[in-house]
Formats: structure tokens, sequence, C-alpha cells
């Protein structure tokens, strides 16, 4: 049962493991070839609707349960390895949680709550606001579908670059229980339950639970009982669902959802830069910090400040589907969500036994929403039509940062007499979004092999924020709206039985807002306008042999107004971040996913793509981003293989040899050209090696992730002097995963 996912608890780890062992369903399961599995006809739901994914007139991929179990991913970030063209890093405050995703150029970095991400991340249909919390574990997931380009007319803000789509396996009719089990070296420990059951003859009932922890990779050396090790995660997740189906016509779907994640330190080291001017102790932000005093080991953190080693996620979720079919023409559709996190992190930026900078934060934000659909399929037509609401309110807090370049261990100035820059300061950031808007998107089949199709939005944003920095004399408010009409037009044709072509325009929105660190003066802390971005694209979708398939996308995108952060070099740099409308920026590039089955039993699955992004103008009076510089976080070439072989034993039971290839060529840490802030290439590898018994119930898996134990750095940020490197908890990893299946 390929698509049945997992649950992870400690508590109930060795429970499941002696029932899996003792226990046997006896249930006999149909074989699938690599090859039917490969070609299995893949249905999403990217665009509102169930369509079939070669049919659908813009870049999609979608990974399905199967492909996320054999290539290892276990949240968010992993997904990023395996799609074109998408890159996925955790930065935030070096929280676990965080993830900054970029897909064709756009995304962000950053995590504070006056900003708002380029890709919107939605969990069944929900959009989460926030970048912490975003890298969602995935026990219990049905597929990822990954929208590429601007999603202006069914998703609205903040999907300039694209969207992505994590889509839970509802509950169901069928009874089945899975219990995984999973140990590994790093004192890998997981374990994942799922269950699903028909509880009547109406209502249906899905639940999930997860636990996974592993070791870290450093220690906070300079601390004597440090609370985490630097890289170490622990997690909890849960999920429930039940659906309710009162009549053949009519279901209510309701879903209840959490996860605690207490890990330490993210990685983190410098670098330093500028070499120091001894007739000047001025020069650099923090003449005291030498080389000596950075730890040997790059995964150790110095750092006197308790409790910045360790971060902490928590949050839950609750939402309330509706779906009606009205008649064989009309349905419509009901979907209001609930959602809260807060978070515990920060970063000692200068990574050493000096108290210099450090920023320990903490955060939250609740949001909820309402959308309501009407949809409609006649026998040439079909649209997607509907209103939305979100609300969101949330803040950024910093209580007694450091920034000071003369501090020692024992807080105290060095020489007694110069000042800090704010010393033992705070600042804090509150905001609250109402976002409004209405849409609908239709396609008609002028002949039975030509669609056209098209879509229209409105979209409507208030913020209102205020903020309070050492350099403001008083707490600052201030408001702006926003607002766009966006929109797309596509046609697609079908050329045979297997295979389409399409073209697109599109349009799309990302809102503006305000900057997330303007210790610069309330001056600073100013609006800054919307992004808007014209996506041209043409693809081929299909088999174009029986044993091959393939889908191609060449794109050309126009932004205007783009809206980039970076370090104001007239307010002293380093973590002075503000957001400013640096100009135009165009991305054109080439994106080719193919599946090749070379025998029944042996398939590769490959994805590659190329991308040709840089800001082609710079508006007048910005300082801090230049003409040619390319967006941060975006590597020109991205590339995936994954091979998978079936090999039948004379049991009866199947062995499966599946081995995945990513690469990420080198990107800019920061959307302007420094030479300090390149990160270089990476390439992983790593592999399943599983065995399914005969009735298809049970499976053992070796498995090793990034098997090279490639150390690569997923962030850099020059800052006066020295360079903060965020760099790869992704070590290798090597281990035992047990899978059993109960049918109930």
């Amino acid at each position: 049962m390929e698509k049945t996912l997992k649950l992870r608890t400690l508590s109930q780890l060795s429970l499941a493991v002696i029932a899996a062992l003792t226990t046997s369903a006896n249930a006999q399961e149909a074989k699938t070839t690599a090859k039917q599995d490969a070609f299995e006809k893949i249905e999403v739901t990217a665009r509102k609707r169930t369509e079939s994914l070669f049919e659908s007139p813009t870049a999609i991929t979608s990974i399905g349960a199967n492909l996320i179990d054999k290539a290892n991913m276990g949240n968010l970030e992993d997904i990023g390895k395996y799609v074109p063209n998408l890159n996925i890093t955790r930065y935030g405050v070096g929280n676990a949680a965080h993830a900054s995703v970029f897909i064709r150029g756009i995304g962000l970095q950053d995590h504070i709550i006056t900003t708002d991400p380029g890709v919107g991340v939605y969990l069944d249909g929900v959009y989460l606001g926030r970048q912490m919390g975003s890298n969602l574990s995935l026990p219990n997931v049905e597929r990822v579908e990954v929208l590429r380009g601007p999603q202006g007319t069914l998703y609205g803000r903040n999907t300039l670059g694209g969207a992505v789509n994590v889509i839970t396996k509802q509950p169901g009719d069928e009874g089945i229980l899975t219990t995984t089990a999973k140990v590994g070296s790093r004192g890998r420990v997981a374990g994942d339950i799922y269950f699903n059951n028909a509880l009547t003859n109406d209502l249906s009932m899905s639940a999930s639970a997860s636990y996974k922890q592993r070791n870290g990779v450093g220690t906070a050396v300079n601390l004597a009982n440090p609370e985490k090790e630097i890289g170490e995660e622990q997690e909890f997740s849960g999920r429930i669902a039940l659906k309710y189906e009162a009549t053949s016509d009519l279901a209510f779907t309701f879903s209840l959802d959490g996860v605690d994640n207490e890990s330490g330190q993210s990685p983190y080291t410098i670098e330093l830069t500028d070499s120091l001017d001894s007739n000047d102790v001025f020069n650099g932000d923090f003449p005291l910090l030498t080389e000596d005093l950075i730890p040997q080991n790059p995964d150790d953190l110095g750092t006197t400040v308790a409790g910045i080693e360790s971060t902490s996620y928590s949050g839950w979720g609750t939402s309330f589907t509706a779906d009606w079919a009205i008649n064989n023409t009309y349905t419509a559709k009901f979907i209001s969500s609930y959602r809260t996190s807060e978070y515990e992190g920060g970063l000692d930026d200068d990574a050493s036994p000096l108290n210099l900078s450090e920023f320990p934060e903490v955060g939250g934000a609740d949001q909820y929403s309402f959308e309501v659909q009407l949809n409609a399929t006649f026998d040439k037509m079909d649209f997607v039509s509907g209103l939305y609401f979100f609300n969101e309110d949330g803040f950024t807090r910093s209580e007694d940062f450091v920034f000071s370049p003369f501090n020692t261990p024992n807080g105290l100035l060095n020489d007694g007499v110069t000042p800090s820059f704010g010393g033992f300061g705070f600042f804090e950031i509150n905001q609250e979004t109402n976002s409004y808007a209405a849409y609908i998107n239709g396609s008609y089949d002028l002949t039975d092999d030509l669609t056209i199709g098209g879509g229209l939005r409105y979209s409507e944003d208030k913020k209102d924020a205020n903020a309070i920095f050492p350099t403001f004399p008083e707490r600052k408010d201030i408001s702006a709206d926003f607002n766009a009409v966006t929109w797309d037009i596509n046609a697609s044709y079908q050329l045979s039985n297997n295979m389409n072509v399409y073209g697109q325009v599109q349009k799309g929105y990302q809102t503006g807002g305000f900057p997330p660190r303007p210790f610069g003066g309330p001056d600073q802390f100013v609006s800054f306008d919307e992004t808007k971005a014209v996506n041209y694209e043409i693809g081929l979708k299909g088999q174009v042999h029986e044993n091959v398939s393939m889908m191609l996308a060449m794109f050309v995108t126009d932004y205007t107004d783009l809206a980039l952060p970076f370090s104001d070099p007239t307010a002293g740099g380093g973590f002075v971040t503000i957001v400013e409308n640096a100009g135009q920026s165009k991305a054109q590039g080439i994106e080719l996913e193919t599946t090749i089955a070379l025998t029944d039993d042996f398939t590769i699955r490959t994805a590659v793509g190329y991308l040709d992004s840089e800001i082609t103008e710079v508006a007048e009076g910005v300082q801090g981003i230049g003409k040619g510089d390319s967006p941060a976080l975006t590597p020109r070439w991205t590339v995936m293989v994954a091979p998978s072989y079936f090999v039948d034993l004379s049991n009866g039971g199947t062995v499966a040899l599946n081995a995945n290839y990513s690469y990420r060529s080198e990107m800019q840490g920061q959307s302007v050209f420094n030479k300090s802030e390149t990160i270089d290439s990476r390439e992983l590898v790593g592999f399943n090696i599983s065995y399914t018994n005969p009735y298809g119930d049970m499976e053992v898996t070796l498995y090793g992730e990034n098997v090279l134990n490639e150390v690569y750095d997923v962030g850099r940020l020059q800052q006066t002097g020295f360079v903060g490197v965020m760099r790869s908890n992704d070590r290798s990893e090597f281990g035992l995963k047990f899978k059993k299946d109960f049918e109930l």
C-alpha cells in the first residue's frame, strides 16, 4: 500500500514495532511494476479542480507519497531538492521550523512579521502566512504540488514566484492502520502511526501521530550546560480529520493538527572578511573580533548567551470544509480555518565568546480565513469562482539584544567609556493584515483538441503596523493599503491522445509592506509598494513514447517594482535591513522533467531547471542593489536524477532499489553581488533498498541520506568586517525503516 502514510511518536515506538512484528494482516496486494508506478495517471487539484497533470496548462510538479518515501523526504525543505527551479532553505534565526521557499528567483529569506513570502505555502488549501512553521514534516501526506510561475488568479497575493500545496490523506472508507519505525546514525529515532477507517456508514476518520529526533553536530562551546546541541532536532506532530457525508451530495470535513518542535540552533559560524586597522579602533563594527576567537569546528557555536543555542516552535490549526453538489452542473465549497503559532530563536551573530552582537528573538501569529467557491462544469466549459478573506495578527520581539563593538564576556564595555549601540536593547514590531479577494477562472473547449481559458482576480490588502526600536523616540504607528487586478489567459492543444502543448500569460502580485529591521530610525519605517509580474510561458506535456513521459516549460517573466531587502549602507550596515522597490527584473529559463522506463522494472526520473535572472533596472536613489545583480538563494542550475529498480523474488516478495541525486549550482546569499556572500554549489546522493513481503503489507528498508556527507552553506549574510554563514544540518545518515500495514 504505497500511499499509506506514517506516524512518529517515541512513547509508542516500541509497541508499534512489537505489534508490527507479531501481527499479520494476511492481505494480498496486487503488485505493480516500476513502469506502472511511474506512469500511473496523476491527478492534481492545483487549479482548484481535479484534472490530469498532463492536461493542466501550467508548470506543475506533483510528488506523491511513494516518491516522498523512496527519496527519504522528511520535510518541505527536502521537496526543494527534487523540483526544477525550486530551492528551499532553513534560514530564519536558526530555527528548524523555518522555510525560505524560492521559485524561479522569487522568495524571501527573512521571517519578521512585516515581511511576506514571494511563494505561497498551502496546507489542504489553507494559506500559511508565515515562513516560520512552513517547513512542514510530511507524515500523512498524499502528495505535494509545486506550481511554478505567478499564480495571481486562483491564489492571489504572495504567489509571485509560485505556490506549494501540501495535501494530506483525507478520511475514507478504507480500514487501515500503518506503523513505521526508523532508527539510524546520528541518533536518529522516529516513529509514525497512521489510522483510517469508516466509523459509521456516514462518518469516517483518519488520524496520525509522529515523533522524530536526531542528535546535533556541534556544541555551544562557551556554555557550561548547553540546553541543546547545535543541529539537534526533536519534534512531535499529529493530525486528526473527520468526514461526515450527510447525503450523497453534501459532505463536511473537520481537521485538527498540531506540532511541537524543540531543537538546537542550526549550525552557524562566521568568516572574517576585512582586516582591522590598528590605527583606527572603529575600523569594522567589531574591532575586538579576531580569528582565534572563532571555534575551530565551524559546527560549534561560540556564545556566552544561555538559551540562544536552543530554538522552539509550536502551533496548531483547524479547518472546516463543506462540499455541496448542488446538481449535475454546479458545486459549492466553503473553507474556513484558524491557525496559531509561536517561536523562539535568535542568533549570536559574532559566534564568539564576546558579547558583541546577539539577537534572541520571539514571535508569533494568529490567522483565520474564509473562502466560498461556486464551480460549474458544462459540456464544453467549466469555471471556478470564489470570494476570499484572510486576517493575520502577529508580532516579532527581541529582548535584551546586544550590538556593542567593545563588549567583553562579562558584559561590560572594554574601555569602560565608549558607549555601545543599543547596549542591551529592545525592539518590537506588531502587524495586522486584512486581505480580501474575488476571483473567477474558467476554460472552454473550442474543439475536441483545442481548449482556451483564463481568469481574473481582484485583491485588496490593508496592513496596520507599529514598531519601537532603540533609535525610535517613541513607538511609531503606520498603515498602508495595496490592491491589484491580476489575470491569466491560456490555451492548450492536444497533439495526440498522450501529448499536449500549452501557452499562457499570467499576471501575479505580491503585496507591499514595511521594513523588518529599521534600526536607522523612524524615518526608515515606511511602506514599500507592491510588486507585479507578467509571465509568458509555453510548454509540452505527456507521453512522447509508451516508455517516456516528459514535461517541458519555457518562460520569460518581467517583474515591476521588485521589492528587495538589503542592509542599508547609510545606516550602519549589519542587520539594519530595509526593503525598497529596487526597480525592474527579468527571469527566463527552461524546465524539463522526464520519466523513462528502460524496462518494466527499471525507471529513471529526471528534473532539470535552468534560470537566468537579474535586475535589469535600478530605481533612482536605491543604493544597496546594482543593475545586473541576481536574486538571492537562486541557483542557475537545478538537477535531479532518481533511478528505481524492482526485483521480484521467488517467494513472491519484491526488492526495490532506489537512488536519488540532487544538484544546486552556486548562488548569492543576498540580492546584491558580494564575493563573500557567494554560496558554493552542492551535490547530494541518497538511496533506499527495501524488501516488501509477498502480502504487500510489510516493508523493511535500508536507507542512506547525503551519503557523501556534503556540508554546504544555506545562507551567507555580509556584515561589517565578517560574513555570517548558516550551514546545512543535512549531514550523512544511514539507518533502517520498518513499515507494517494492518487491515481493519
